[in-house]
């Protein structure tokens, strides 16, 4: 019991100094600049955001045969080899603990 009632009064005393010593240092007031916007009220600014017209075609890709194999081969690996990682993993972390 003495213990803890000195543990309190020692945490009472530090947890005042410190306050004291934050209230006169610490600055409360907040400070921010403005936002800086690109352009009108579009969101964009022409010189700095160009879309094209025509980014999304997948029929104009140059080589998309093999784009597409190559990104729906990449997916599926991933898709697979994962899990089957995950849990050859989790069998030797099994085993060995």
């Amino acid at each position: 019991m003495a213990l803890n009632g000195g543990l309190r009064s020692v945490s009472k005393i530090l947890n005042s100094s410190s306050q004291s010593l934050l209230h006169k240092s610490a600055n409360r007031g907040f400070r921010s600049t403005g936002v800086k916007r690109m352009g009108g009220g579009h969101g964009h600014d022409e010189p700095y955001y160009l879309h094209a017209k025509h980014m999304y075609n997948l029929d104009r890709m140059k080589h998309q045969q093999l784009k597409m194999s190559l990104g729906v081969l990449t997916a599926f690996s991933i898709g697979v080899f994962v899990p089957v990682y995950a849990v050859i993993f989790q069998q030797k972390k099994t085993a060995s603990g």
